[in-house]
């Protein structure tokens, strides 16, 4: 299952706008109200929980330095990736696009897909503060 946020343009430099989404402390700032619990973890990730869904960990997989974040799954029986794209448009403007890409059942798919895009697009959505 591929989802895609809008791309939101942030008025911040590409390097700042990646180092912000390197940090996992930063995405307390950007959560969705509807998040119940933020906690960051020894593994240089963070758990997160929304009303209605399980507690989700997240660990950094990979960084490609100024243009890519990559979030993974802390979780062996819920694979997924969060690809997080910054593209600079200007020297003070950045183009920011979040990337999910999950391996799920049929049944599941359905499920977590509606929940999912929203988490996404709040994510891209609460960047615009930055």
């Amino acid at each position: 299952m591929n989802l895609n946020s809008k791309k939101t343009i942030v008025h911040k430099d590409q390097k700042t706008c990646f180092e912000f989404l390197s940090q996992p402390e930063n995405y307390e700032k950007i959560m969705p109200e509807s998040t119940e619990k933020f906690e960051l973890n020894d593994q240089g990730g963070f758990l997160f929980k929304l009303k209605g869904m399980p507690e989700i960990p997240l660990k950094l997989n990979e960084k490609t330095p100024d243009s890519t974040v990559i979030w993974g799954s802390g979780n062996k029986n819920f694979k997924f990736t969060l690809t997080i794209d910054i593209a600079k448009i200007s020297e003070q403007d950045a183009e920011i696009q979040f990337l999910f890409n999950g391996d799920f059942n049929p049944m599941m798919a359905m499920m977590v897909k509606k929940p999912l895009q929203k988490f996404i697009d709040t994510l891209s959505e609460n960047l615009k503060v930055l």
